[in-house]
């Protein structure tokens, strides 16, 4: 089907790679980045008013809560790779259509919970399941439609057959923005699929608690059958938007069962089968690149501060709003008390939790692009962006919890004031700064021609040496140092993006896990400002690290110039 060439000219402007349809590109921002997050910010969200007014369980809801993220997250980091697997065989639309099913499926079940050990757990592990999936589609597609090896080859060459030092300069300038814009694409609608949980779905117990005769439950009950319908839909329409992606052909679930050949015919002879690197060696390579590049380092670790930024955001705001009704007396009924001041007393907690997590959500949303841009700029002596989002997310994070209330007005003399509106939304800029930030530097590590492959070889000493090899089989140079010209055939870190993509990952699960468990149970058993406590030390910690980098930066830039002085 032709879309025209007006959406082919969009297209054009945008960090796709050619091949891609405009069909596929909707259905990747729409379908895979929109919807991959918002289902789980809704579910997120939701969960404590889940256990506290569905399941009626009014105590140790934080360890409850963050036992529940920590297990999920244990389910994904198992999961991911699985999936990644199923995804080489059967292909990324079918992983798509899989996931959105089950996450339908797994949103129906978990409100016929009656307890939480075993059945919301179980519930829980299977909406990670389908979450993983959908997840891991966004990370292979967002690789196939912007990292391809024509691309990379594209510009190996042109940086090989350039002479003068600008049209090099400005080839790098190319290379390294198309990630940053990227990174601003993919920040601007996960925010618009968390401001889609938090403005659509969220709200939807208290739209359902209006209808008279529905009590509590059956309004959180309805409102997680109305989300699973829609993820059932998602489903249907990525079935049909990611149809005939490039470099997909042949793949199927004949394929995966190994009932069809995985080559096309004809397509041996015109892209060669390169040798395959051990998974040991691309899981080592990826890790060492981030003790030598402060790119990929940066990336890793604003990734830990990115996913533990998501989840603080969805999760403890809701929790820490539940938990001040019901610790001023409110919301203590039974779910199915179908009483009029219950259901208003309720009411206020799922609105207010709507409100400040959608202000949050919002501001990520309108700062995506700002983001996106300055991470496109060349930095030369402080990285701003990252010491922007950092310094937001201290502020917000350390002051919230001290507040009186998290109200945004003095409703019966609780002390709530319009500052939480600020504070909310220094996190939401926070978290959007530290994904954008985050995606661009990794890109940018990833892209980098000069370095091809870091490999581990025998010293004189004994010890092991950090190389780098233009070919694989011998051609050594010391460790970040710039070559003149880059082989078509190198060895180059483009095969280790989903290597690094998957350390990424990592580094985010292990956010979540940290700060779900450890979080949940400081809520509980010290202070319920815990986790957000805990947020403002990860974003302490990216500041240093950041900074550190800019001041190691300009230390060698002045040691460069004291020898070319000398020279």
């Amino acid at each position: 089907m032709t879309l025209g060439t007006t959406p082919q000219r969009i297209l054009q402007r945008l960090p796709f790679s050619s091949s891609t349809t405009p069909l596929q590109a909707l259905t990747y921002l729409l379908g895979i980045s929109l919807f991959s997050i918002s289902f789980l910010v809704f579910l997120n969200s939701s969960l404590s008013f889940v256990i506290t007014d569905l399941i009626g369980v009014k105590e140790g809801v934080g360890d409850i809560v963050g036992t529940l993220g920590f297990v999920d997250e244990l389910v994904a980091l198992v999961a991911c790779p699985i999936w990644g697997l199923v995804s080489d065989r059967a292909g990324v639309r079918y992983v798509a259509v899989a996931g959105y099913a089950v996450i339908g499926l797994a949103l129906f079940l978990f409100v016929q919970a009656r307890n939480v050990y075993p059945q919301l757990l179980l519930a829980r592990i299977f909406f990670a399941v389908g979450a993983t999936a959908a997840t891991s589609v966004a990370l292979s597609v967002d690789s196939e439609v912007t990292i391809t090896p024509e691309t990379f080859r594209n510009t190996s060459s042109n940086y090989a057959s350039s002479t003068e030092n600008t049209a090099v300069e400005g080839d790098e300038g190319k290379k390294q923005g198309k990630p940053s814009a990227l990174a601003g694409f993919v920040g601007l609608f996960t925010g618009c699929g968390a401001l889609v949980a938090l403005s659509l779905f969220l709200p939807l117990p208290a739209r359902f608690g209006k209808i008279e005769g529905v009590t509590t439950g059956l309004a959180v009950q309805y409102s997680y059958y109305t989300v699973g319908v829609v993820s059932f839909l998602v489903a249907i329409f990525v079935f049909f938007g990611l149809r005939k992606i490039k470099g997909e052909e042949g793949k199927g679930w004949r394929m995966l069962f190994g009932l069809r050949g995985s080559t096309p015919q004809g397509a041996a002879s015109a892209h060669p089968r390169s040798k395959a690197i051990p998974y040991p060696h691309l899981l080592r390579d990826s890790i060492l690149l981030a003790l030598g590049d402060s790119d990929i380092c940066l990336g890793y670790l604003g990734g830990f501060v990115a996913r533990a930024s998501t989840v603080a955001i969805s999760l403890f705001i809701p929790l820490y709003i539940n938990a001040f009704f019901m610790r001023h007396g409110y919301c203590q009924g039974s779910p199915n008390d179908p009483s009029p001041e219950l259901k208003k007393e309720c009411r206020q907690a799922y609105i207010l939790s709507a409100i400040l997590t959608g202000v949050a959500q919002l501001m990520g949303l309108i700062c995506a692009p700002l983001f996106g841009y300055l991470s496109h700029k060349p930095h030369h002596r402080v990285n701003w962006p990252i010491v922007i989002a950092t310094l937001f997310g201290i502020i917000g994070y350390m002051i919230f919890p001290s507040l009186a209330s998290p109200e945004f007005k003095d409703v019966d003399s609780r002390g709530g004031k319009p500052v939480v509106f600020l504070l909310v939304a220094l996190m939401g800029i926070s978290q959007i700064g530290a994904i954008v930030c985050s995606l661009g530097s990794l890109g940018k590590g990833v892209l980098k021609t000069d370095i091809v492959n870091v490999l581990a070889v025998p010293g004189s000493d004994g010890g092991e040496t950090l190389i780098e090899s233009a070919d694989g089989e011998g051609d050594t140079a010391p460790l970040l140092e710039n070559e003149d010209v880059v082989p078509e055939d190198t060895v180059s870190r483009v095969r280790l993006k989903g290597s690094v993509a998957g350390v990424y990952s990592w580094c985010g699960g292990l956010a979540i896990l940290l700060l779900t468990k450890l979080g949940g149970w400081l809520f509980d058993a010290w202070w319920e400002g815990a986790p957000f406590y805990l947020m403002g030390g990860f974003n302490a910690l990216l500041l240093v690290a950041a900074v550190g980098v800019d001041v190691g930066r300009g230390w060698k830039r002045r040691g460069r110039s004291r020898r070319v002085m000398l020279d």
